[in-house]
């Protein structure tokens, strides 16, 4: 075989080793590229699940405080009728007097 025949061949050889490793990466390139869209997606419903679930529990609090607050609110409005119904009727001497000094007062 010849100089130039050698030469040849090693370009070829040379040439041949550059396809082969152009077409891996290629292939490199297409895998990491579908990754990162499957990375992507993945993230995007996860984020939108974080969401969903985000405000469901602000609904479900904000509905127990709004149940919480509706309860207290009744045993303040109860408490405040028993006590005025205790208060009205609890009349001393002090005020029965007062009340019939009043009344005399009139005639």
């Amino acid at each position: 075989m010849s100089t130039a025949e050698k030469y040849v061949h090693s370009l070829k050889q040379i040439k041949e080793a550059e396809d082969r490793t152009q077409t891996q990466i290629e292939e490199h390139k297409k895998k990491a590229s579908e990754e990162f869209r499957n990375f992507e997606s993945q993230i995007s419903r996860t984020i939108t699940t974080a969401k969903v679930d985000g405000e469901k529990l602000v609904e479900s609090n904000v509905e127990q405080s709004r149940k919480k607050s509706t309860a207290e609110t009744e045993k303040i409005i109860d408490d405040a009728t028993n006590k005025s119904k205790t208060i009205s009727a609890r009349i001393d001497a002090k005020t029965v007097q007062e009340i019939i000094d009043i009344l005399l007062k009139e005639v």
